[in-house]
């Protein structure tokens, strides 16, 4: 078996492929703030990663909450103020935020960004903040403050100092929309590695299944610890404790996954969550989403949803896989072990941050 490594420097995952194709091309960039790469397997032509790339880069320079003069950092600059005039795709992304803010009760939260910016995990300005500093910045942290307006096109974060950061869940979007020009441009074959965010495109010229490796947290990018076996059209992300991190004066690992009820790094014994689905913003979504919840809660919401399924990766090494993944995924590092949880109904309400009433709303099959 041939191991196709894709962006291997800068991604959690890689496919694992058995044969060669015709037609094909590949391209790797720097975007989104990370390493992306398009490989074409068949239907390949130089203006397919082209339109692709182009709409990578349009898509940074919309929803980037890190550059100047972005449409996110407009709306952050007028926090507090008058809404801000955004085109349809942005909203569609930060409706998608808001939609899994609802569902784990605010554990996720697209208004996360002044606690992103203070720990400052992956920039040259990482640090541990003061407690009194992380107080303060999780007080600017409330999704039912985030006013978005479809009729008047806009956004509006209605207390200054908040920020919107979808960092979280645009890199998802962004695999869906270059799979989809890829599709446009008959490209009948691909695979899109957006620094872990894979997606694949249509089907293999030889008929046979995509096997995509899972990422071993504890190891170098391209260790796997085991294959997700799929057909079609499908996407396999992780989120997890290796993908930026930075180890403070007394050794302690502080990665970027941050707890909205606390300003810290989550902190609930896993180490990392893949999903497996259609959809990459849903799949980009739920997968921190998952992970913020922890492993119970997590597994137990998987398992309510009938379109994706996950594979938990806890600190121990222990994996722990939503109902249909079971049919999907095969464990190969024997240093892993598959296990049970002992699951209890799960008390979303828990997670709820800010003490508004639950609002969970449960997503529709991409």
């Amino acid at each position: 078996m041939n191991i196709l490594r894709i962006s291997a420097c800068a991604c959690a995952l890689f496919l694992l492929s058995c044969s060669s194709a015709p037609s094909t091309a590949e391209r790797t960039e720097l975007a989104l703030g990370t390493v992306c790469s398009v490989r074409v397997l068949d239907g390949a032509s130089e203006k397919a990663l082209d339109d692709a790339f182009a709409r990578l880069a349009a898509i940074e320079a919309e929803m980037s909450a890190n550059d100047p003069g972005t449409l996110v950092d407009q709306v952050n600059q007028a926090a507090g103020g008058q809404a801000v005039a955004v085109p349809d795709d942005l909203r569609y992304v930060t409706r998608k935020a808001l939609e899994y803010a609802a569902l784990s009760d605010g554990a996720f939260d697209p208004t996360i960004g002044p606690l992103v910016k203070l720990w400052g995990i992956g920039t040259e300005d990482e640090r541990v903040p003061s407690a009194d500093e992380v107080s303060a910045a999780l007080a600017m942290v409330d999704r039912w403050l985030l006013e978005l307006d479809d009729q008047a096109g806009t956004l509006r974060l209605a207390k200054p100092g908040m920020r919107l950061d979808l960092g979280a869940i645009a890199k998802g979007y962004a695999a869906d929309e270059a799979g989809r020009i890829l599709a446009e441009q008959g490209v009948t074959a691909a695979v899109i590695d957006l620094g872990g965010n894979v997606k694949v495109v249509g089907r293999k010229p030889d008929g046979s299944p995509w096997k995509i490796g899972v990422q071993n947290p504890f190891d170098d990018r391209g260790a796997y610890i085991g294959i997700v076996t799929v057909t079609g059209d499908r996407t396999v992300v992780t989120s997890g404790v290796y993908e930026r991190y930075f180890l403070g004066d007394d050794g302690t690992h502080y990665h970027h996954i941050l707890d909205t009820r606390t300003g810290y790094p989550v902190r609930n014994g896993l180490a990392s969550v893949t999903i497996i689905a259609s959809s990459s913003i849903d799949a980009d979504g739920l997968s921190t989403t998952l992970f913020a919840l922890g492993l119970d809660k997590g597994l137990a919401l998987a398992n309510s949803l009938d379109w994706m399924e996950a594979v938990f990766i806890d600190e121990d090494k222990r994996v722990y896989l939503s109902d249909g993944a079971q049919a999907i995924f095969e464990l190969t590092d024997d240093s892993f072990v598959l296990a049970q949880a002992d699951l209890r109904e799960p008390s979303l309400s828990d997670t709820n941050t800010q003490g508004a009433p639950s609002e969970v709303q449960t997503p529709t099959s991409p």
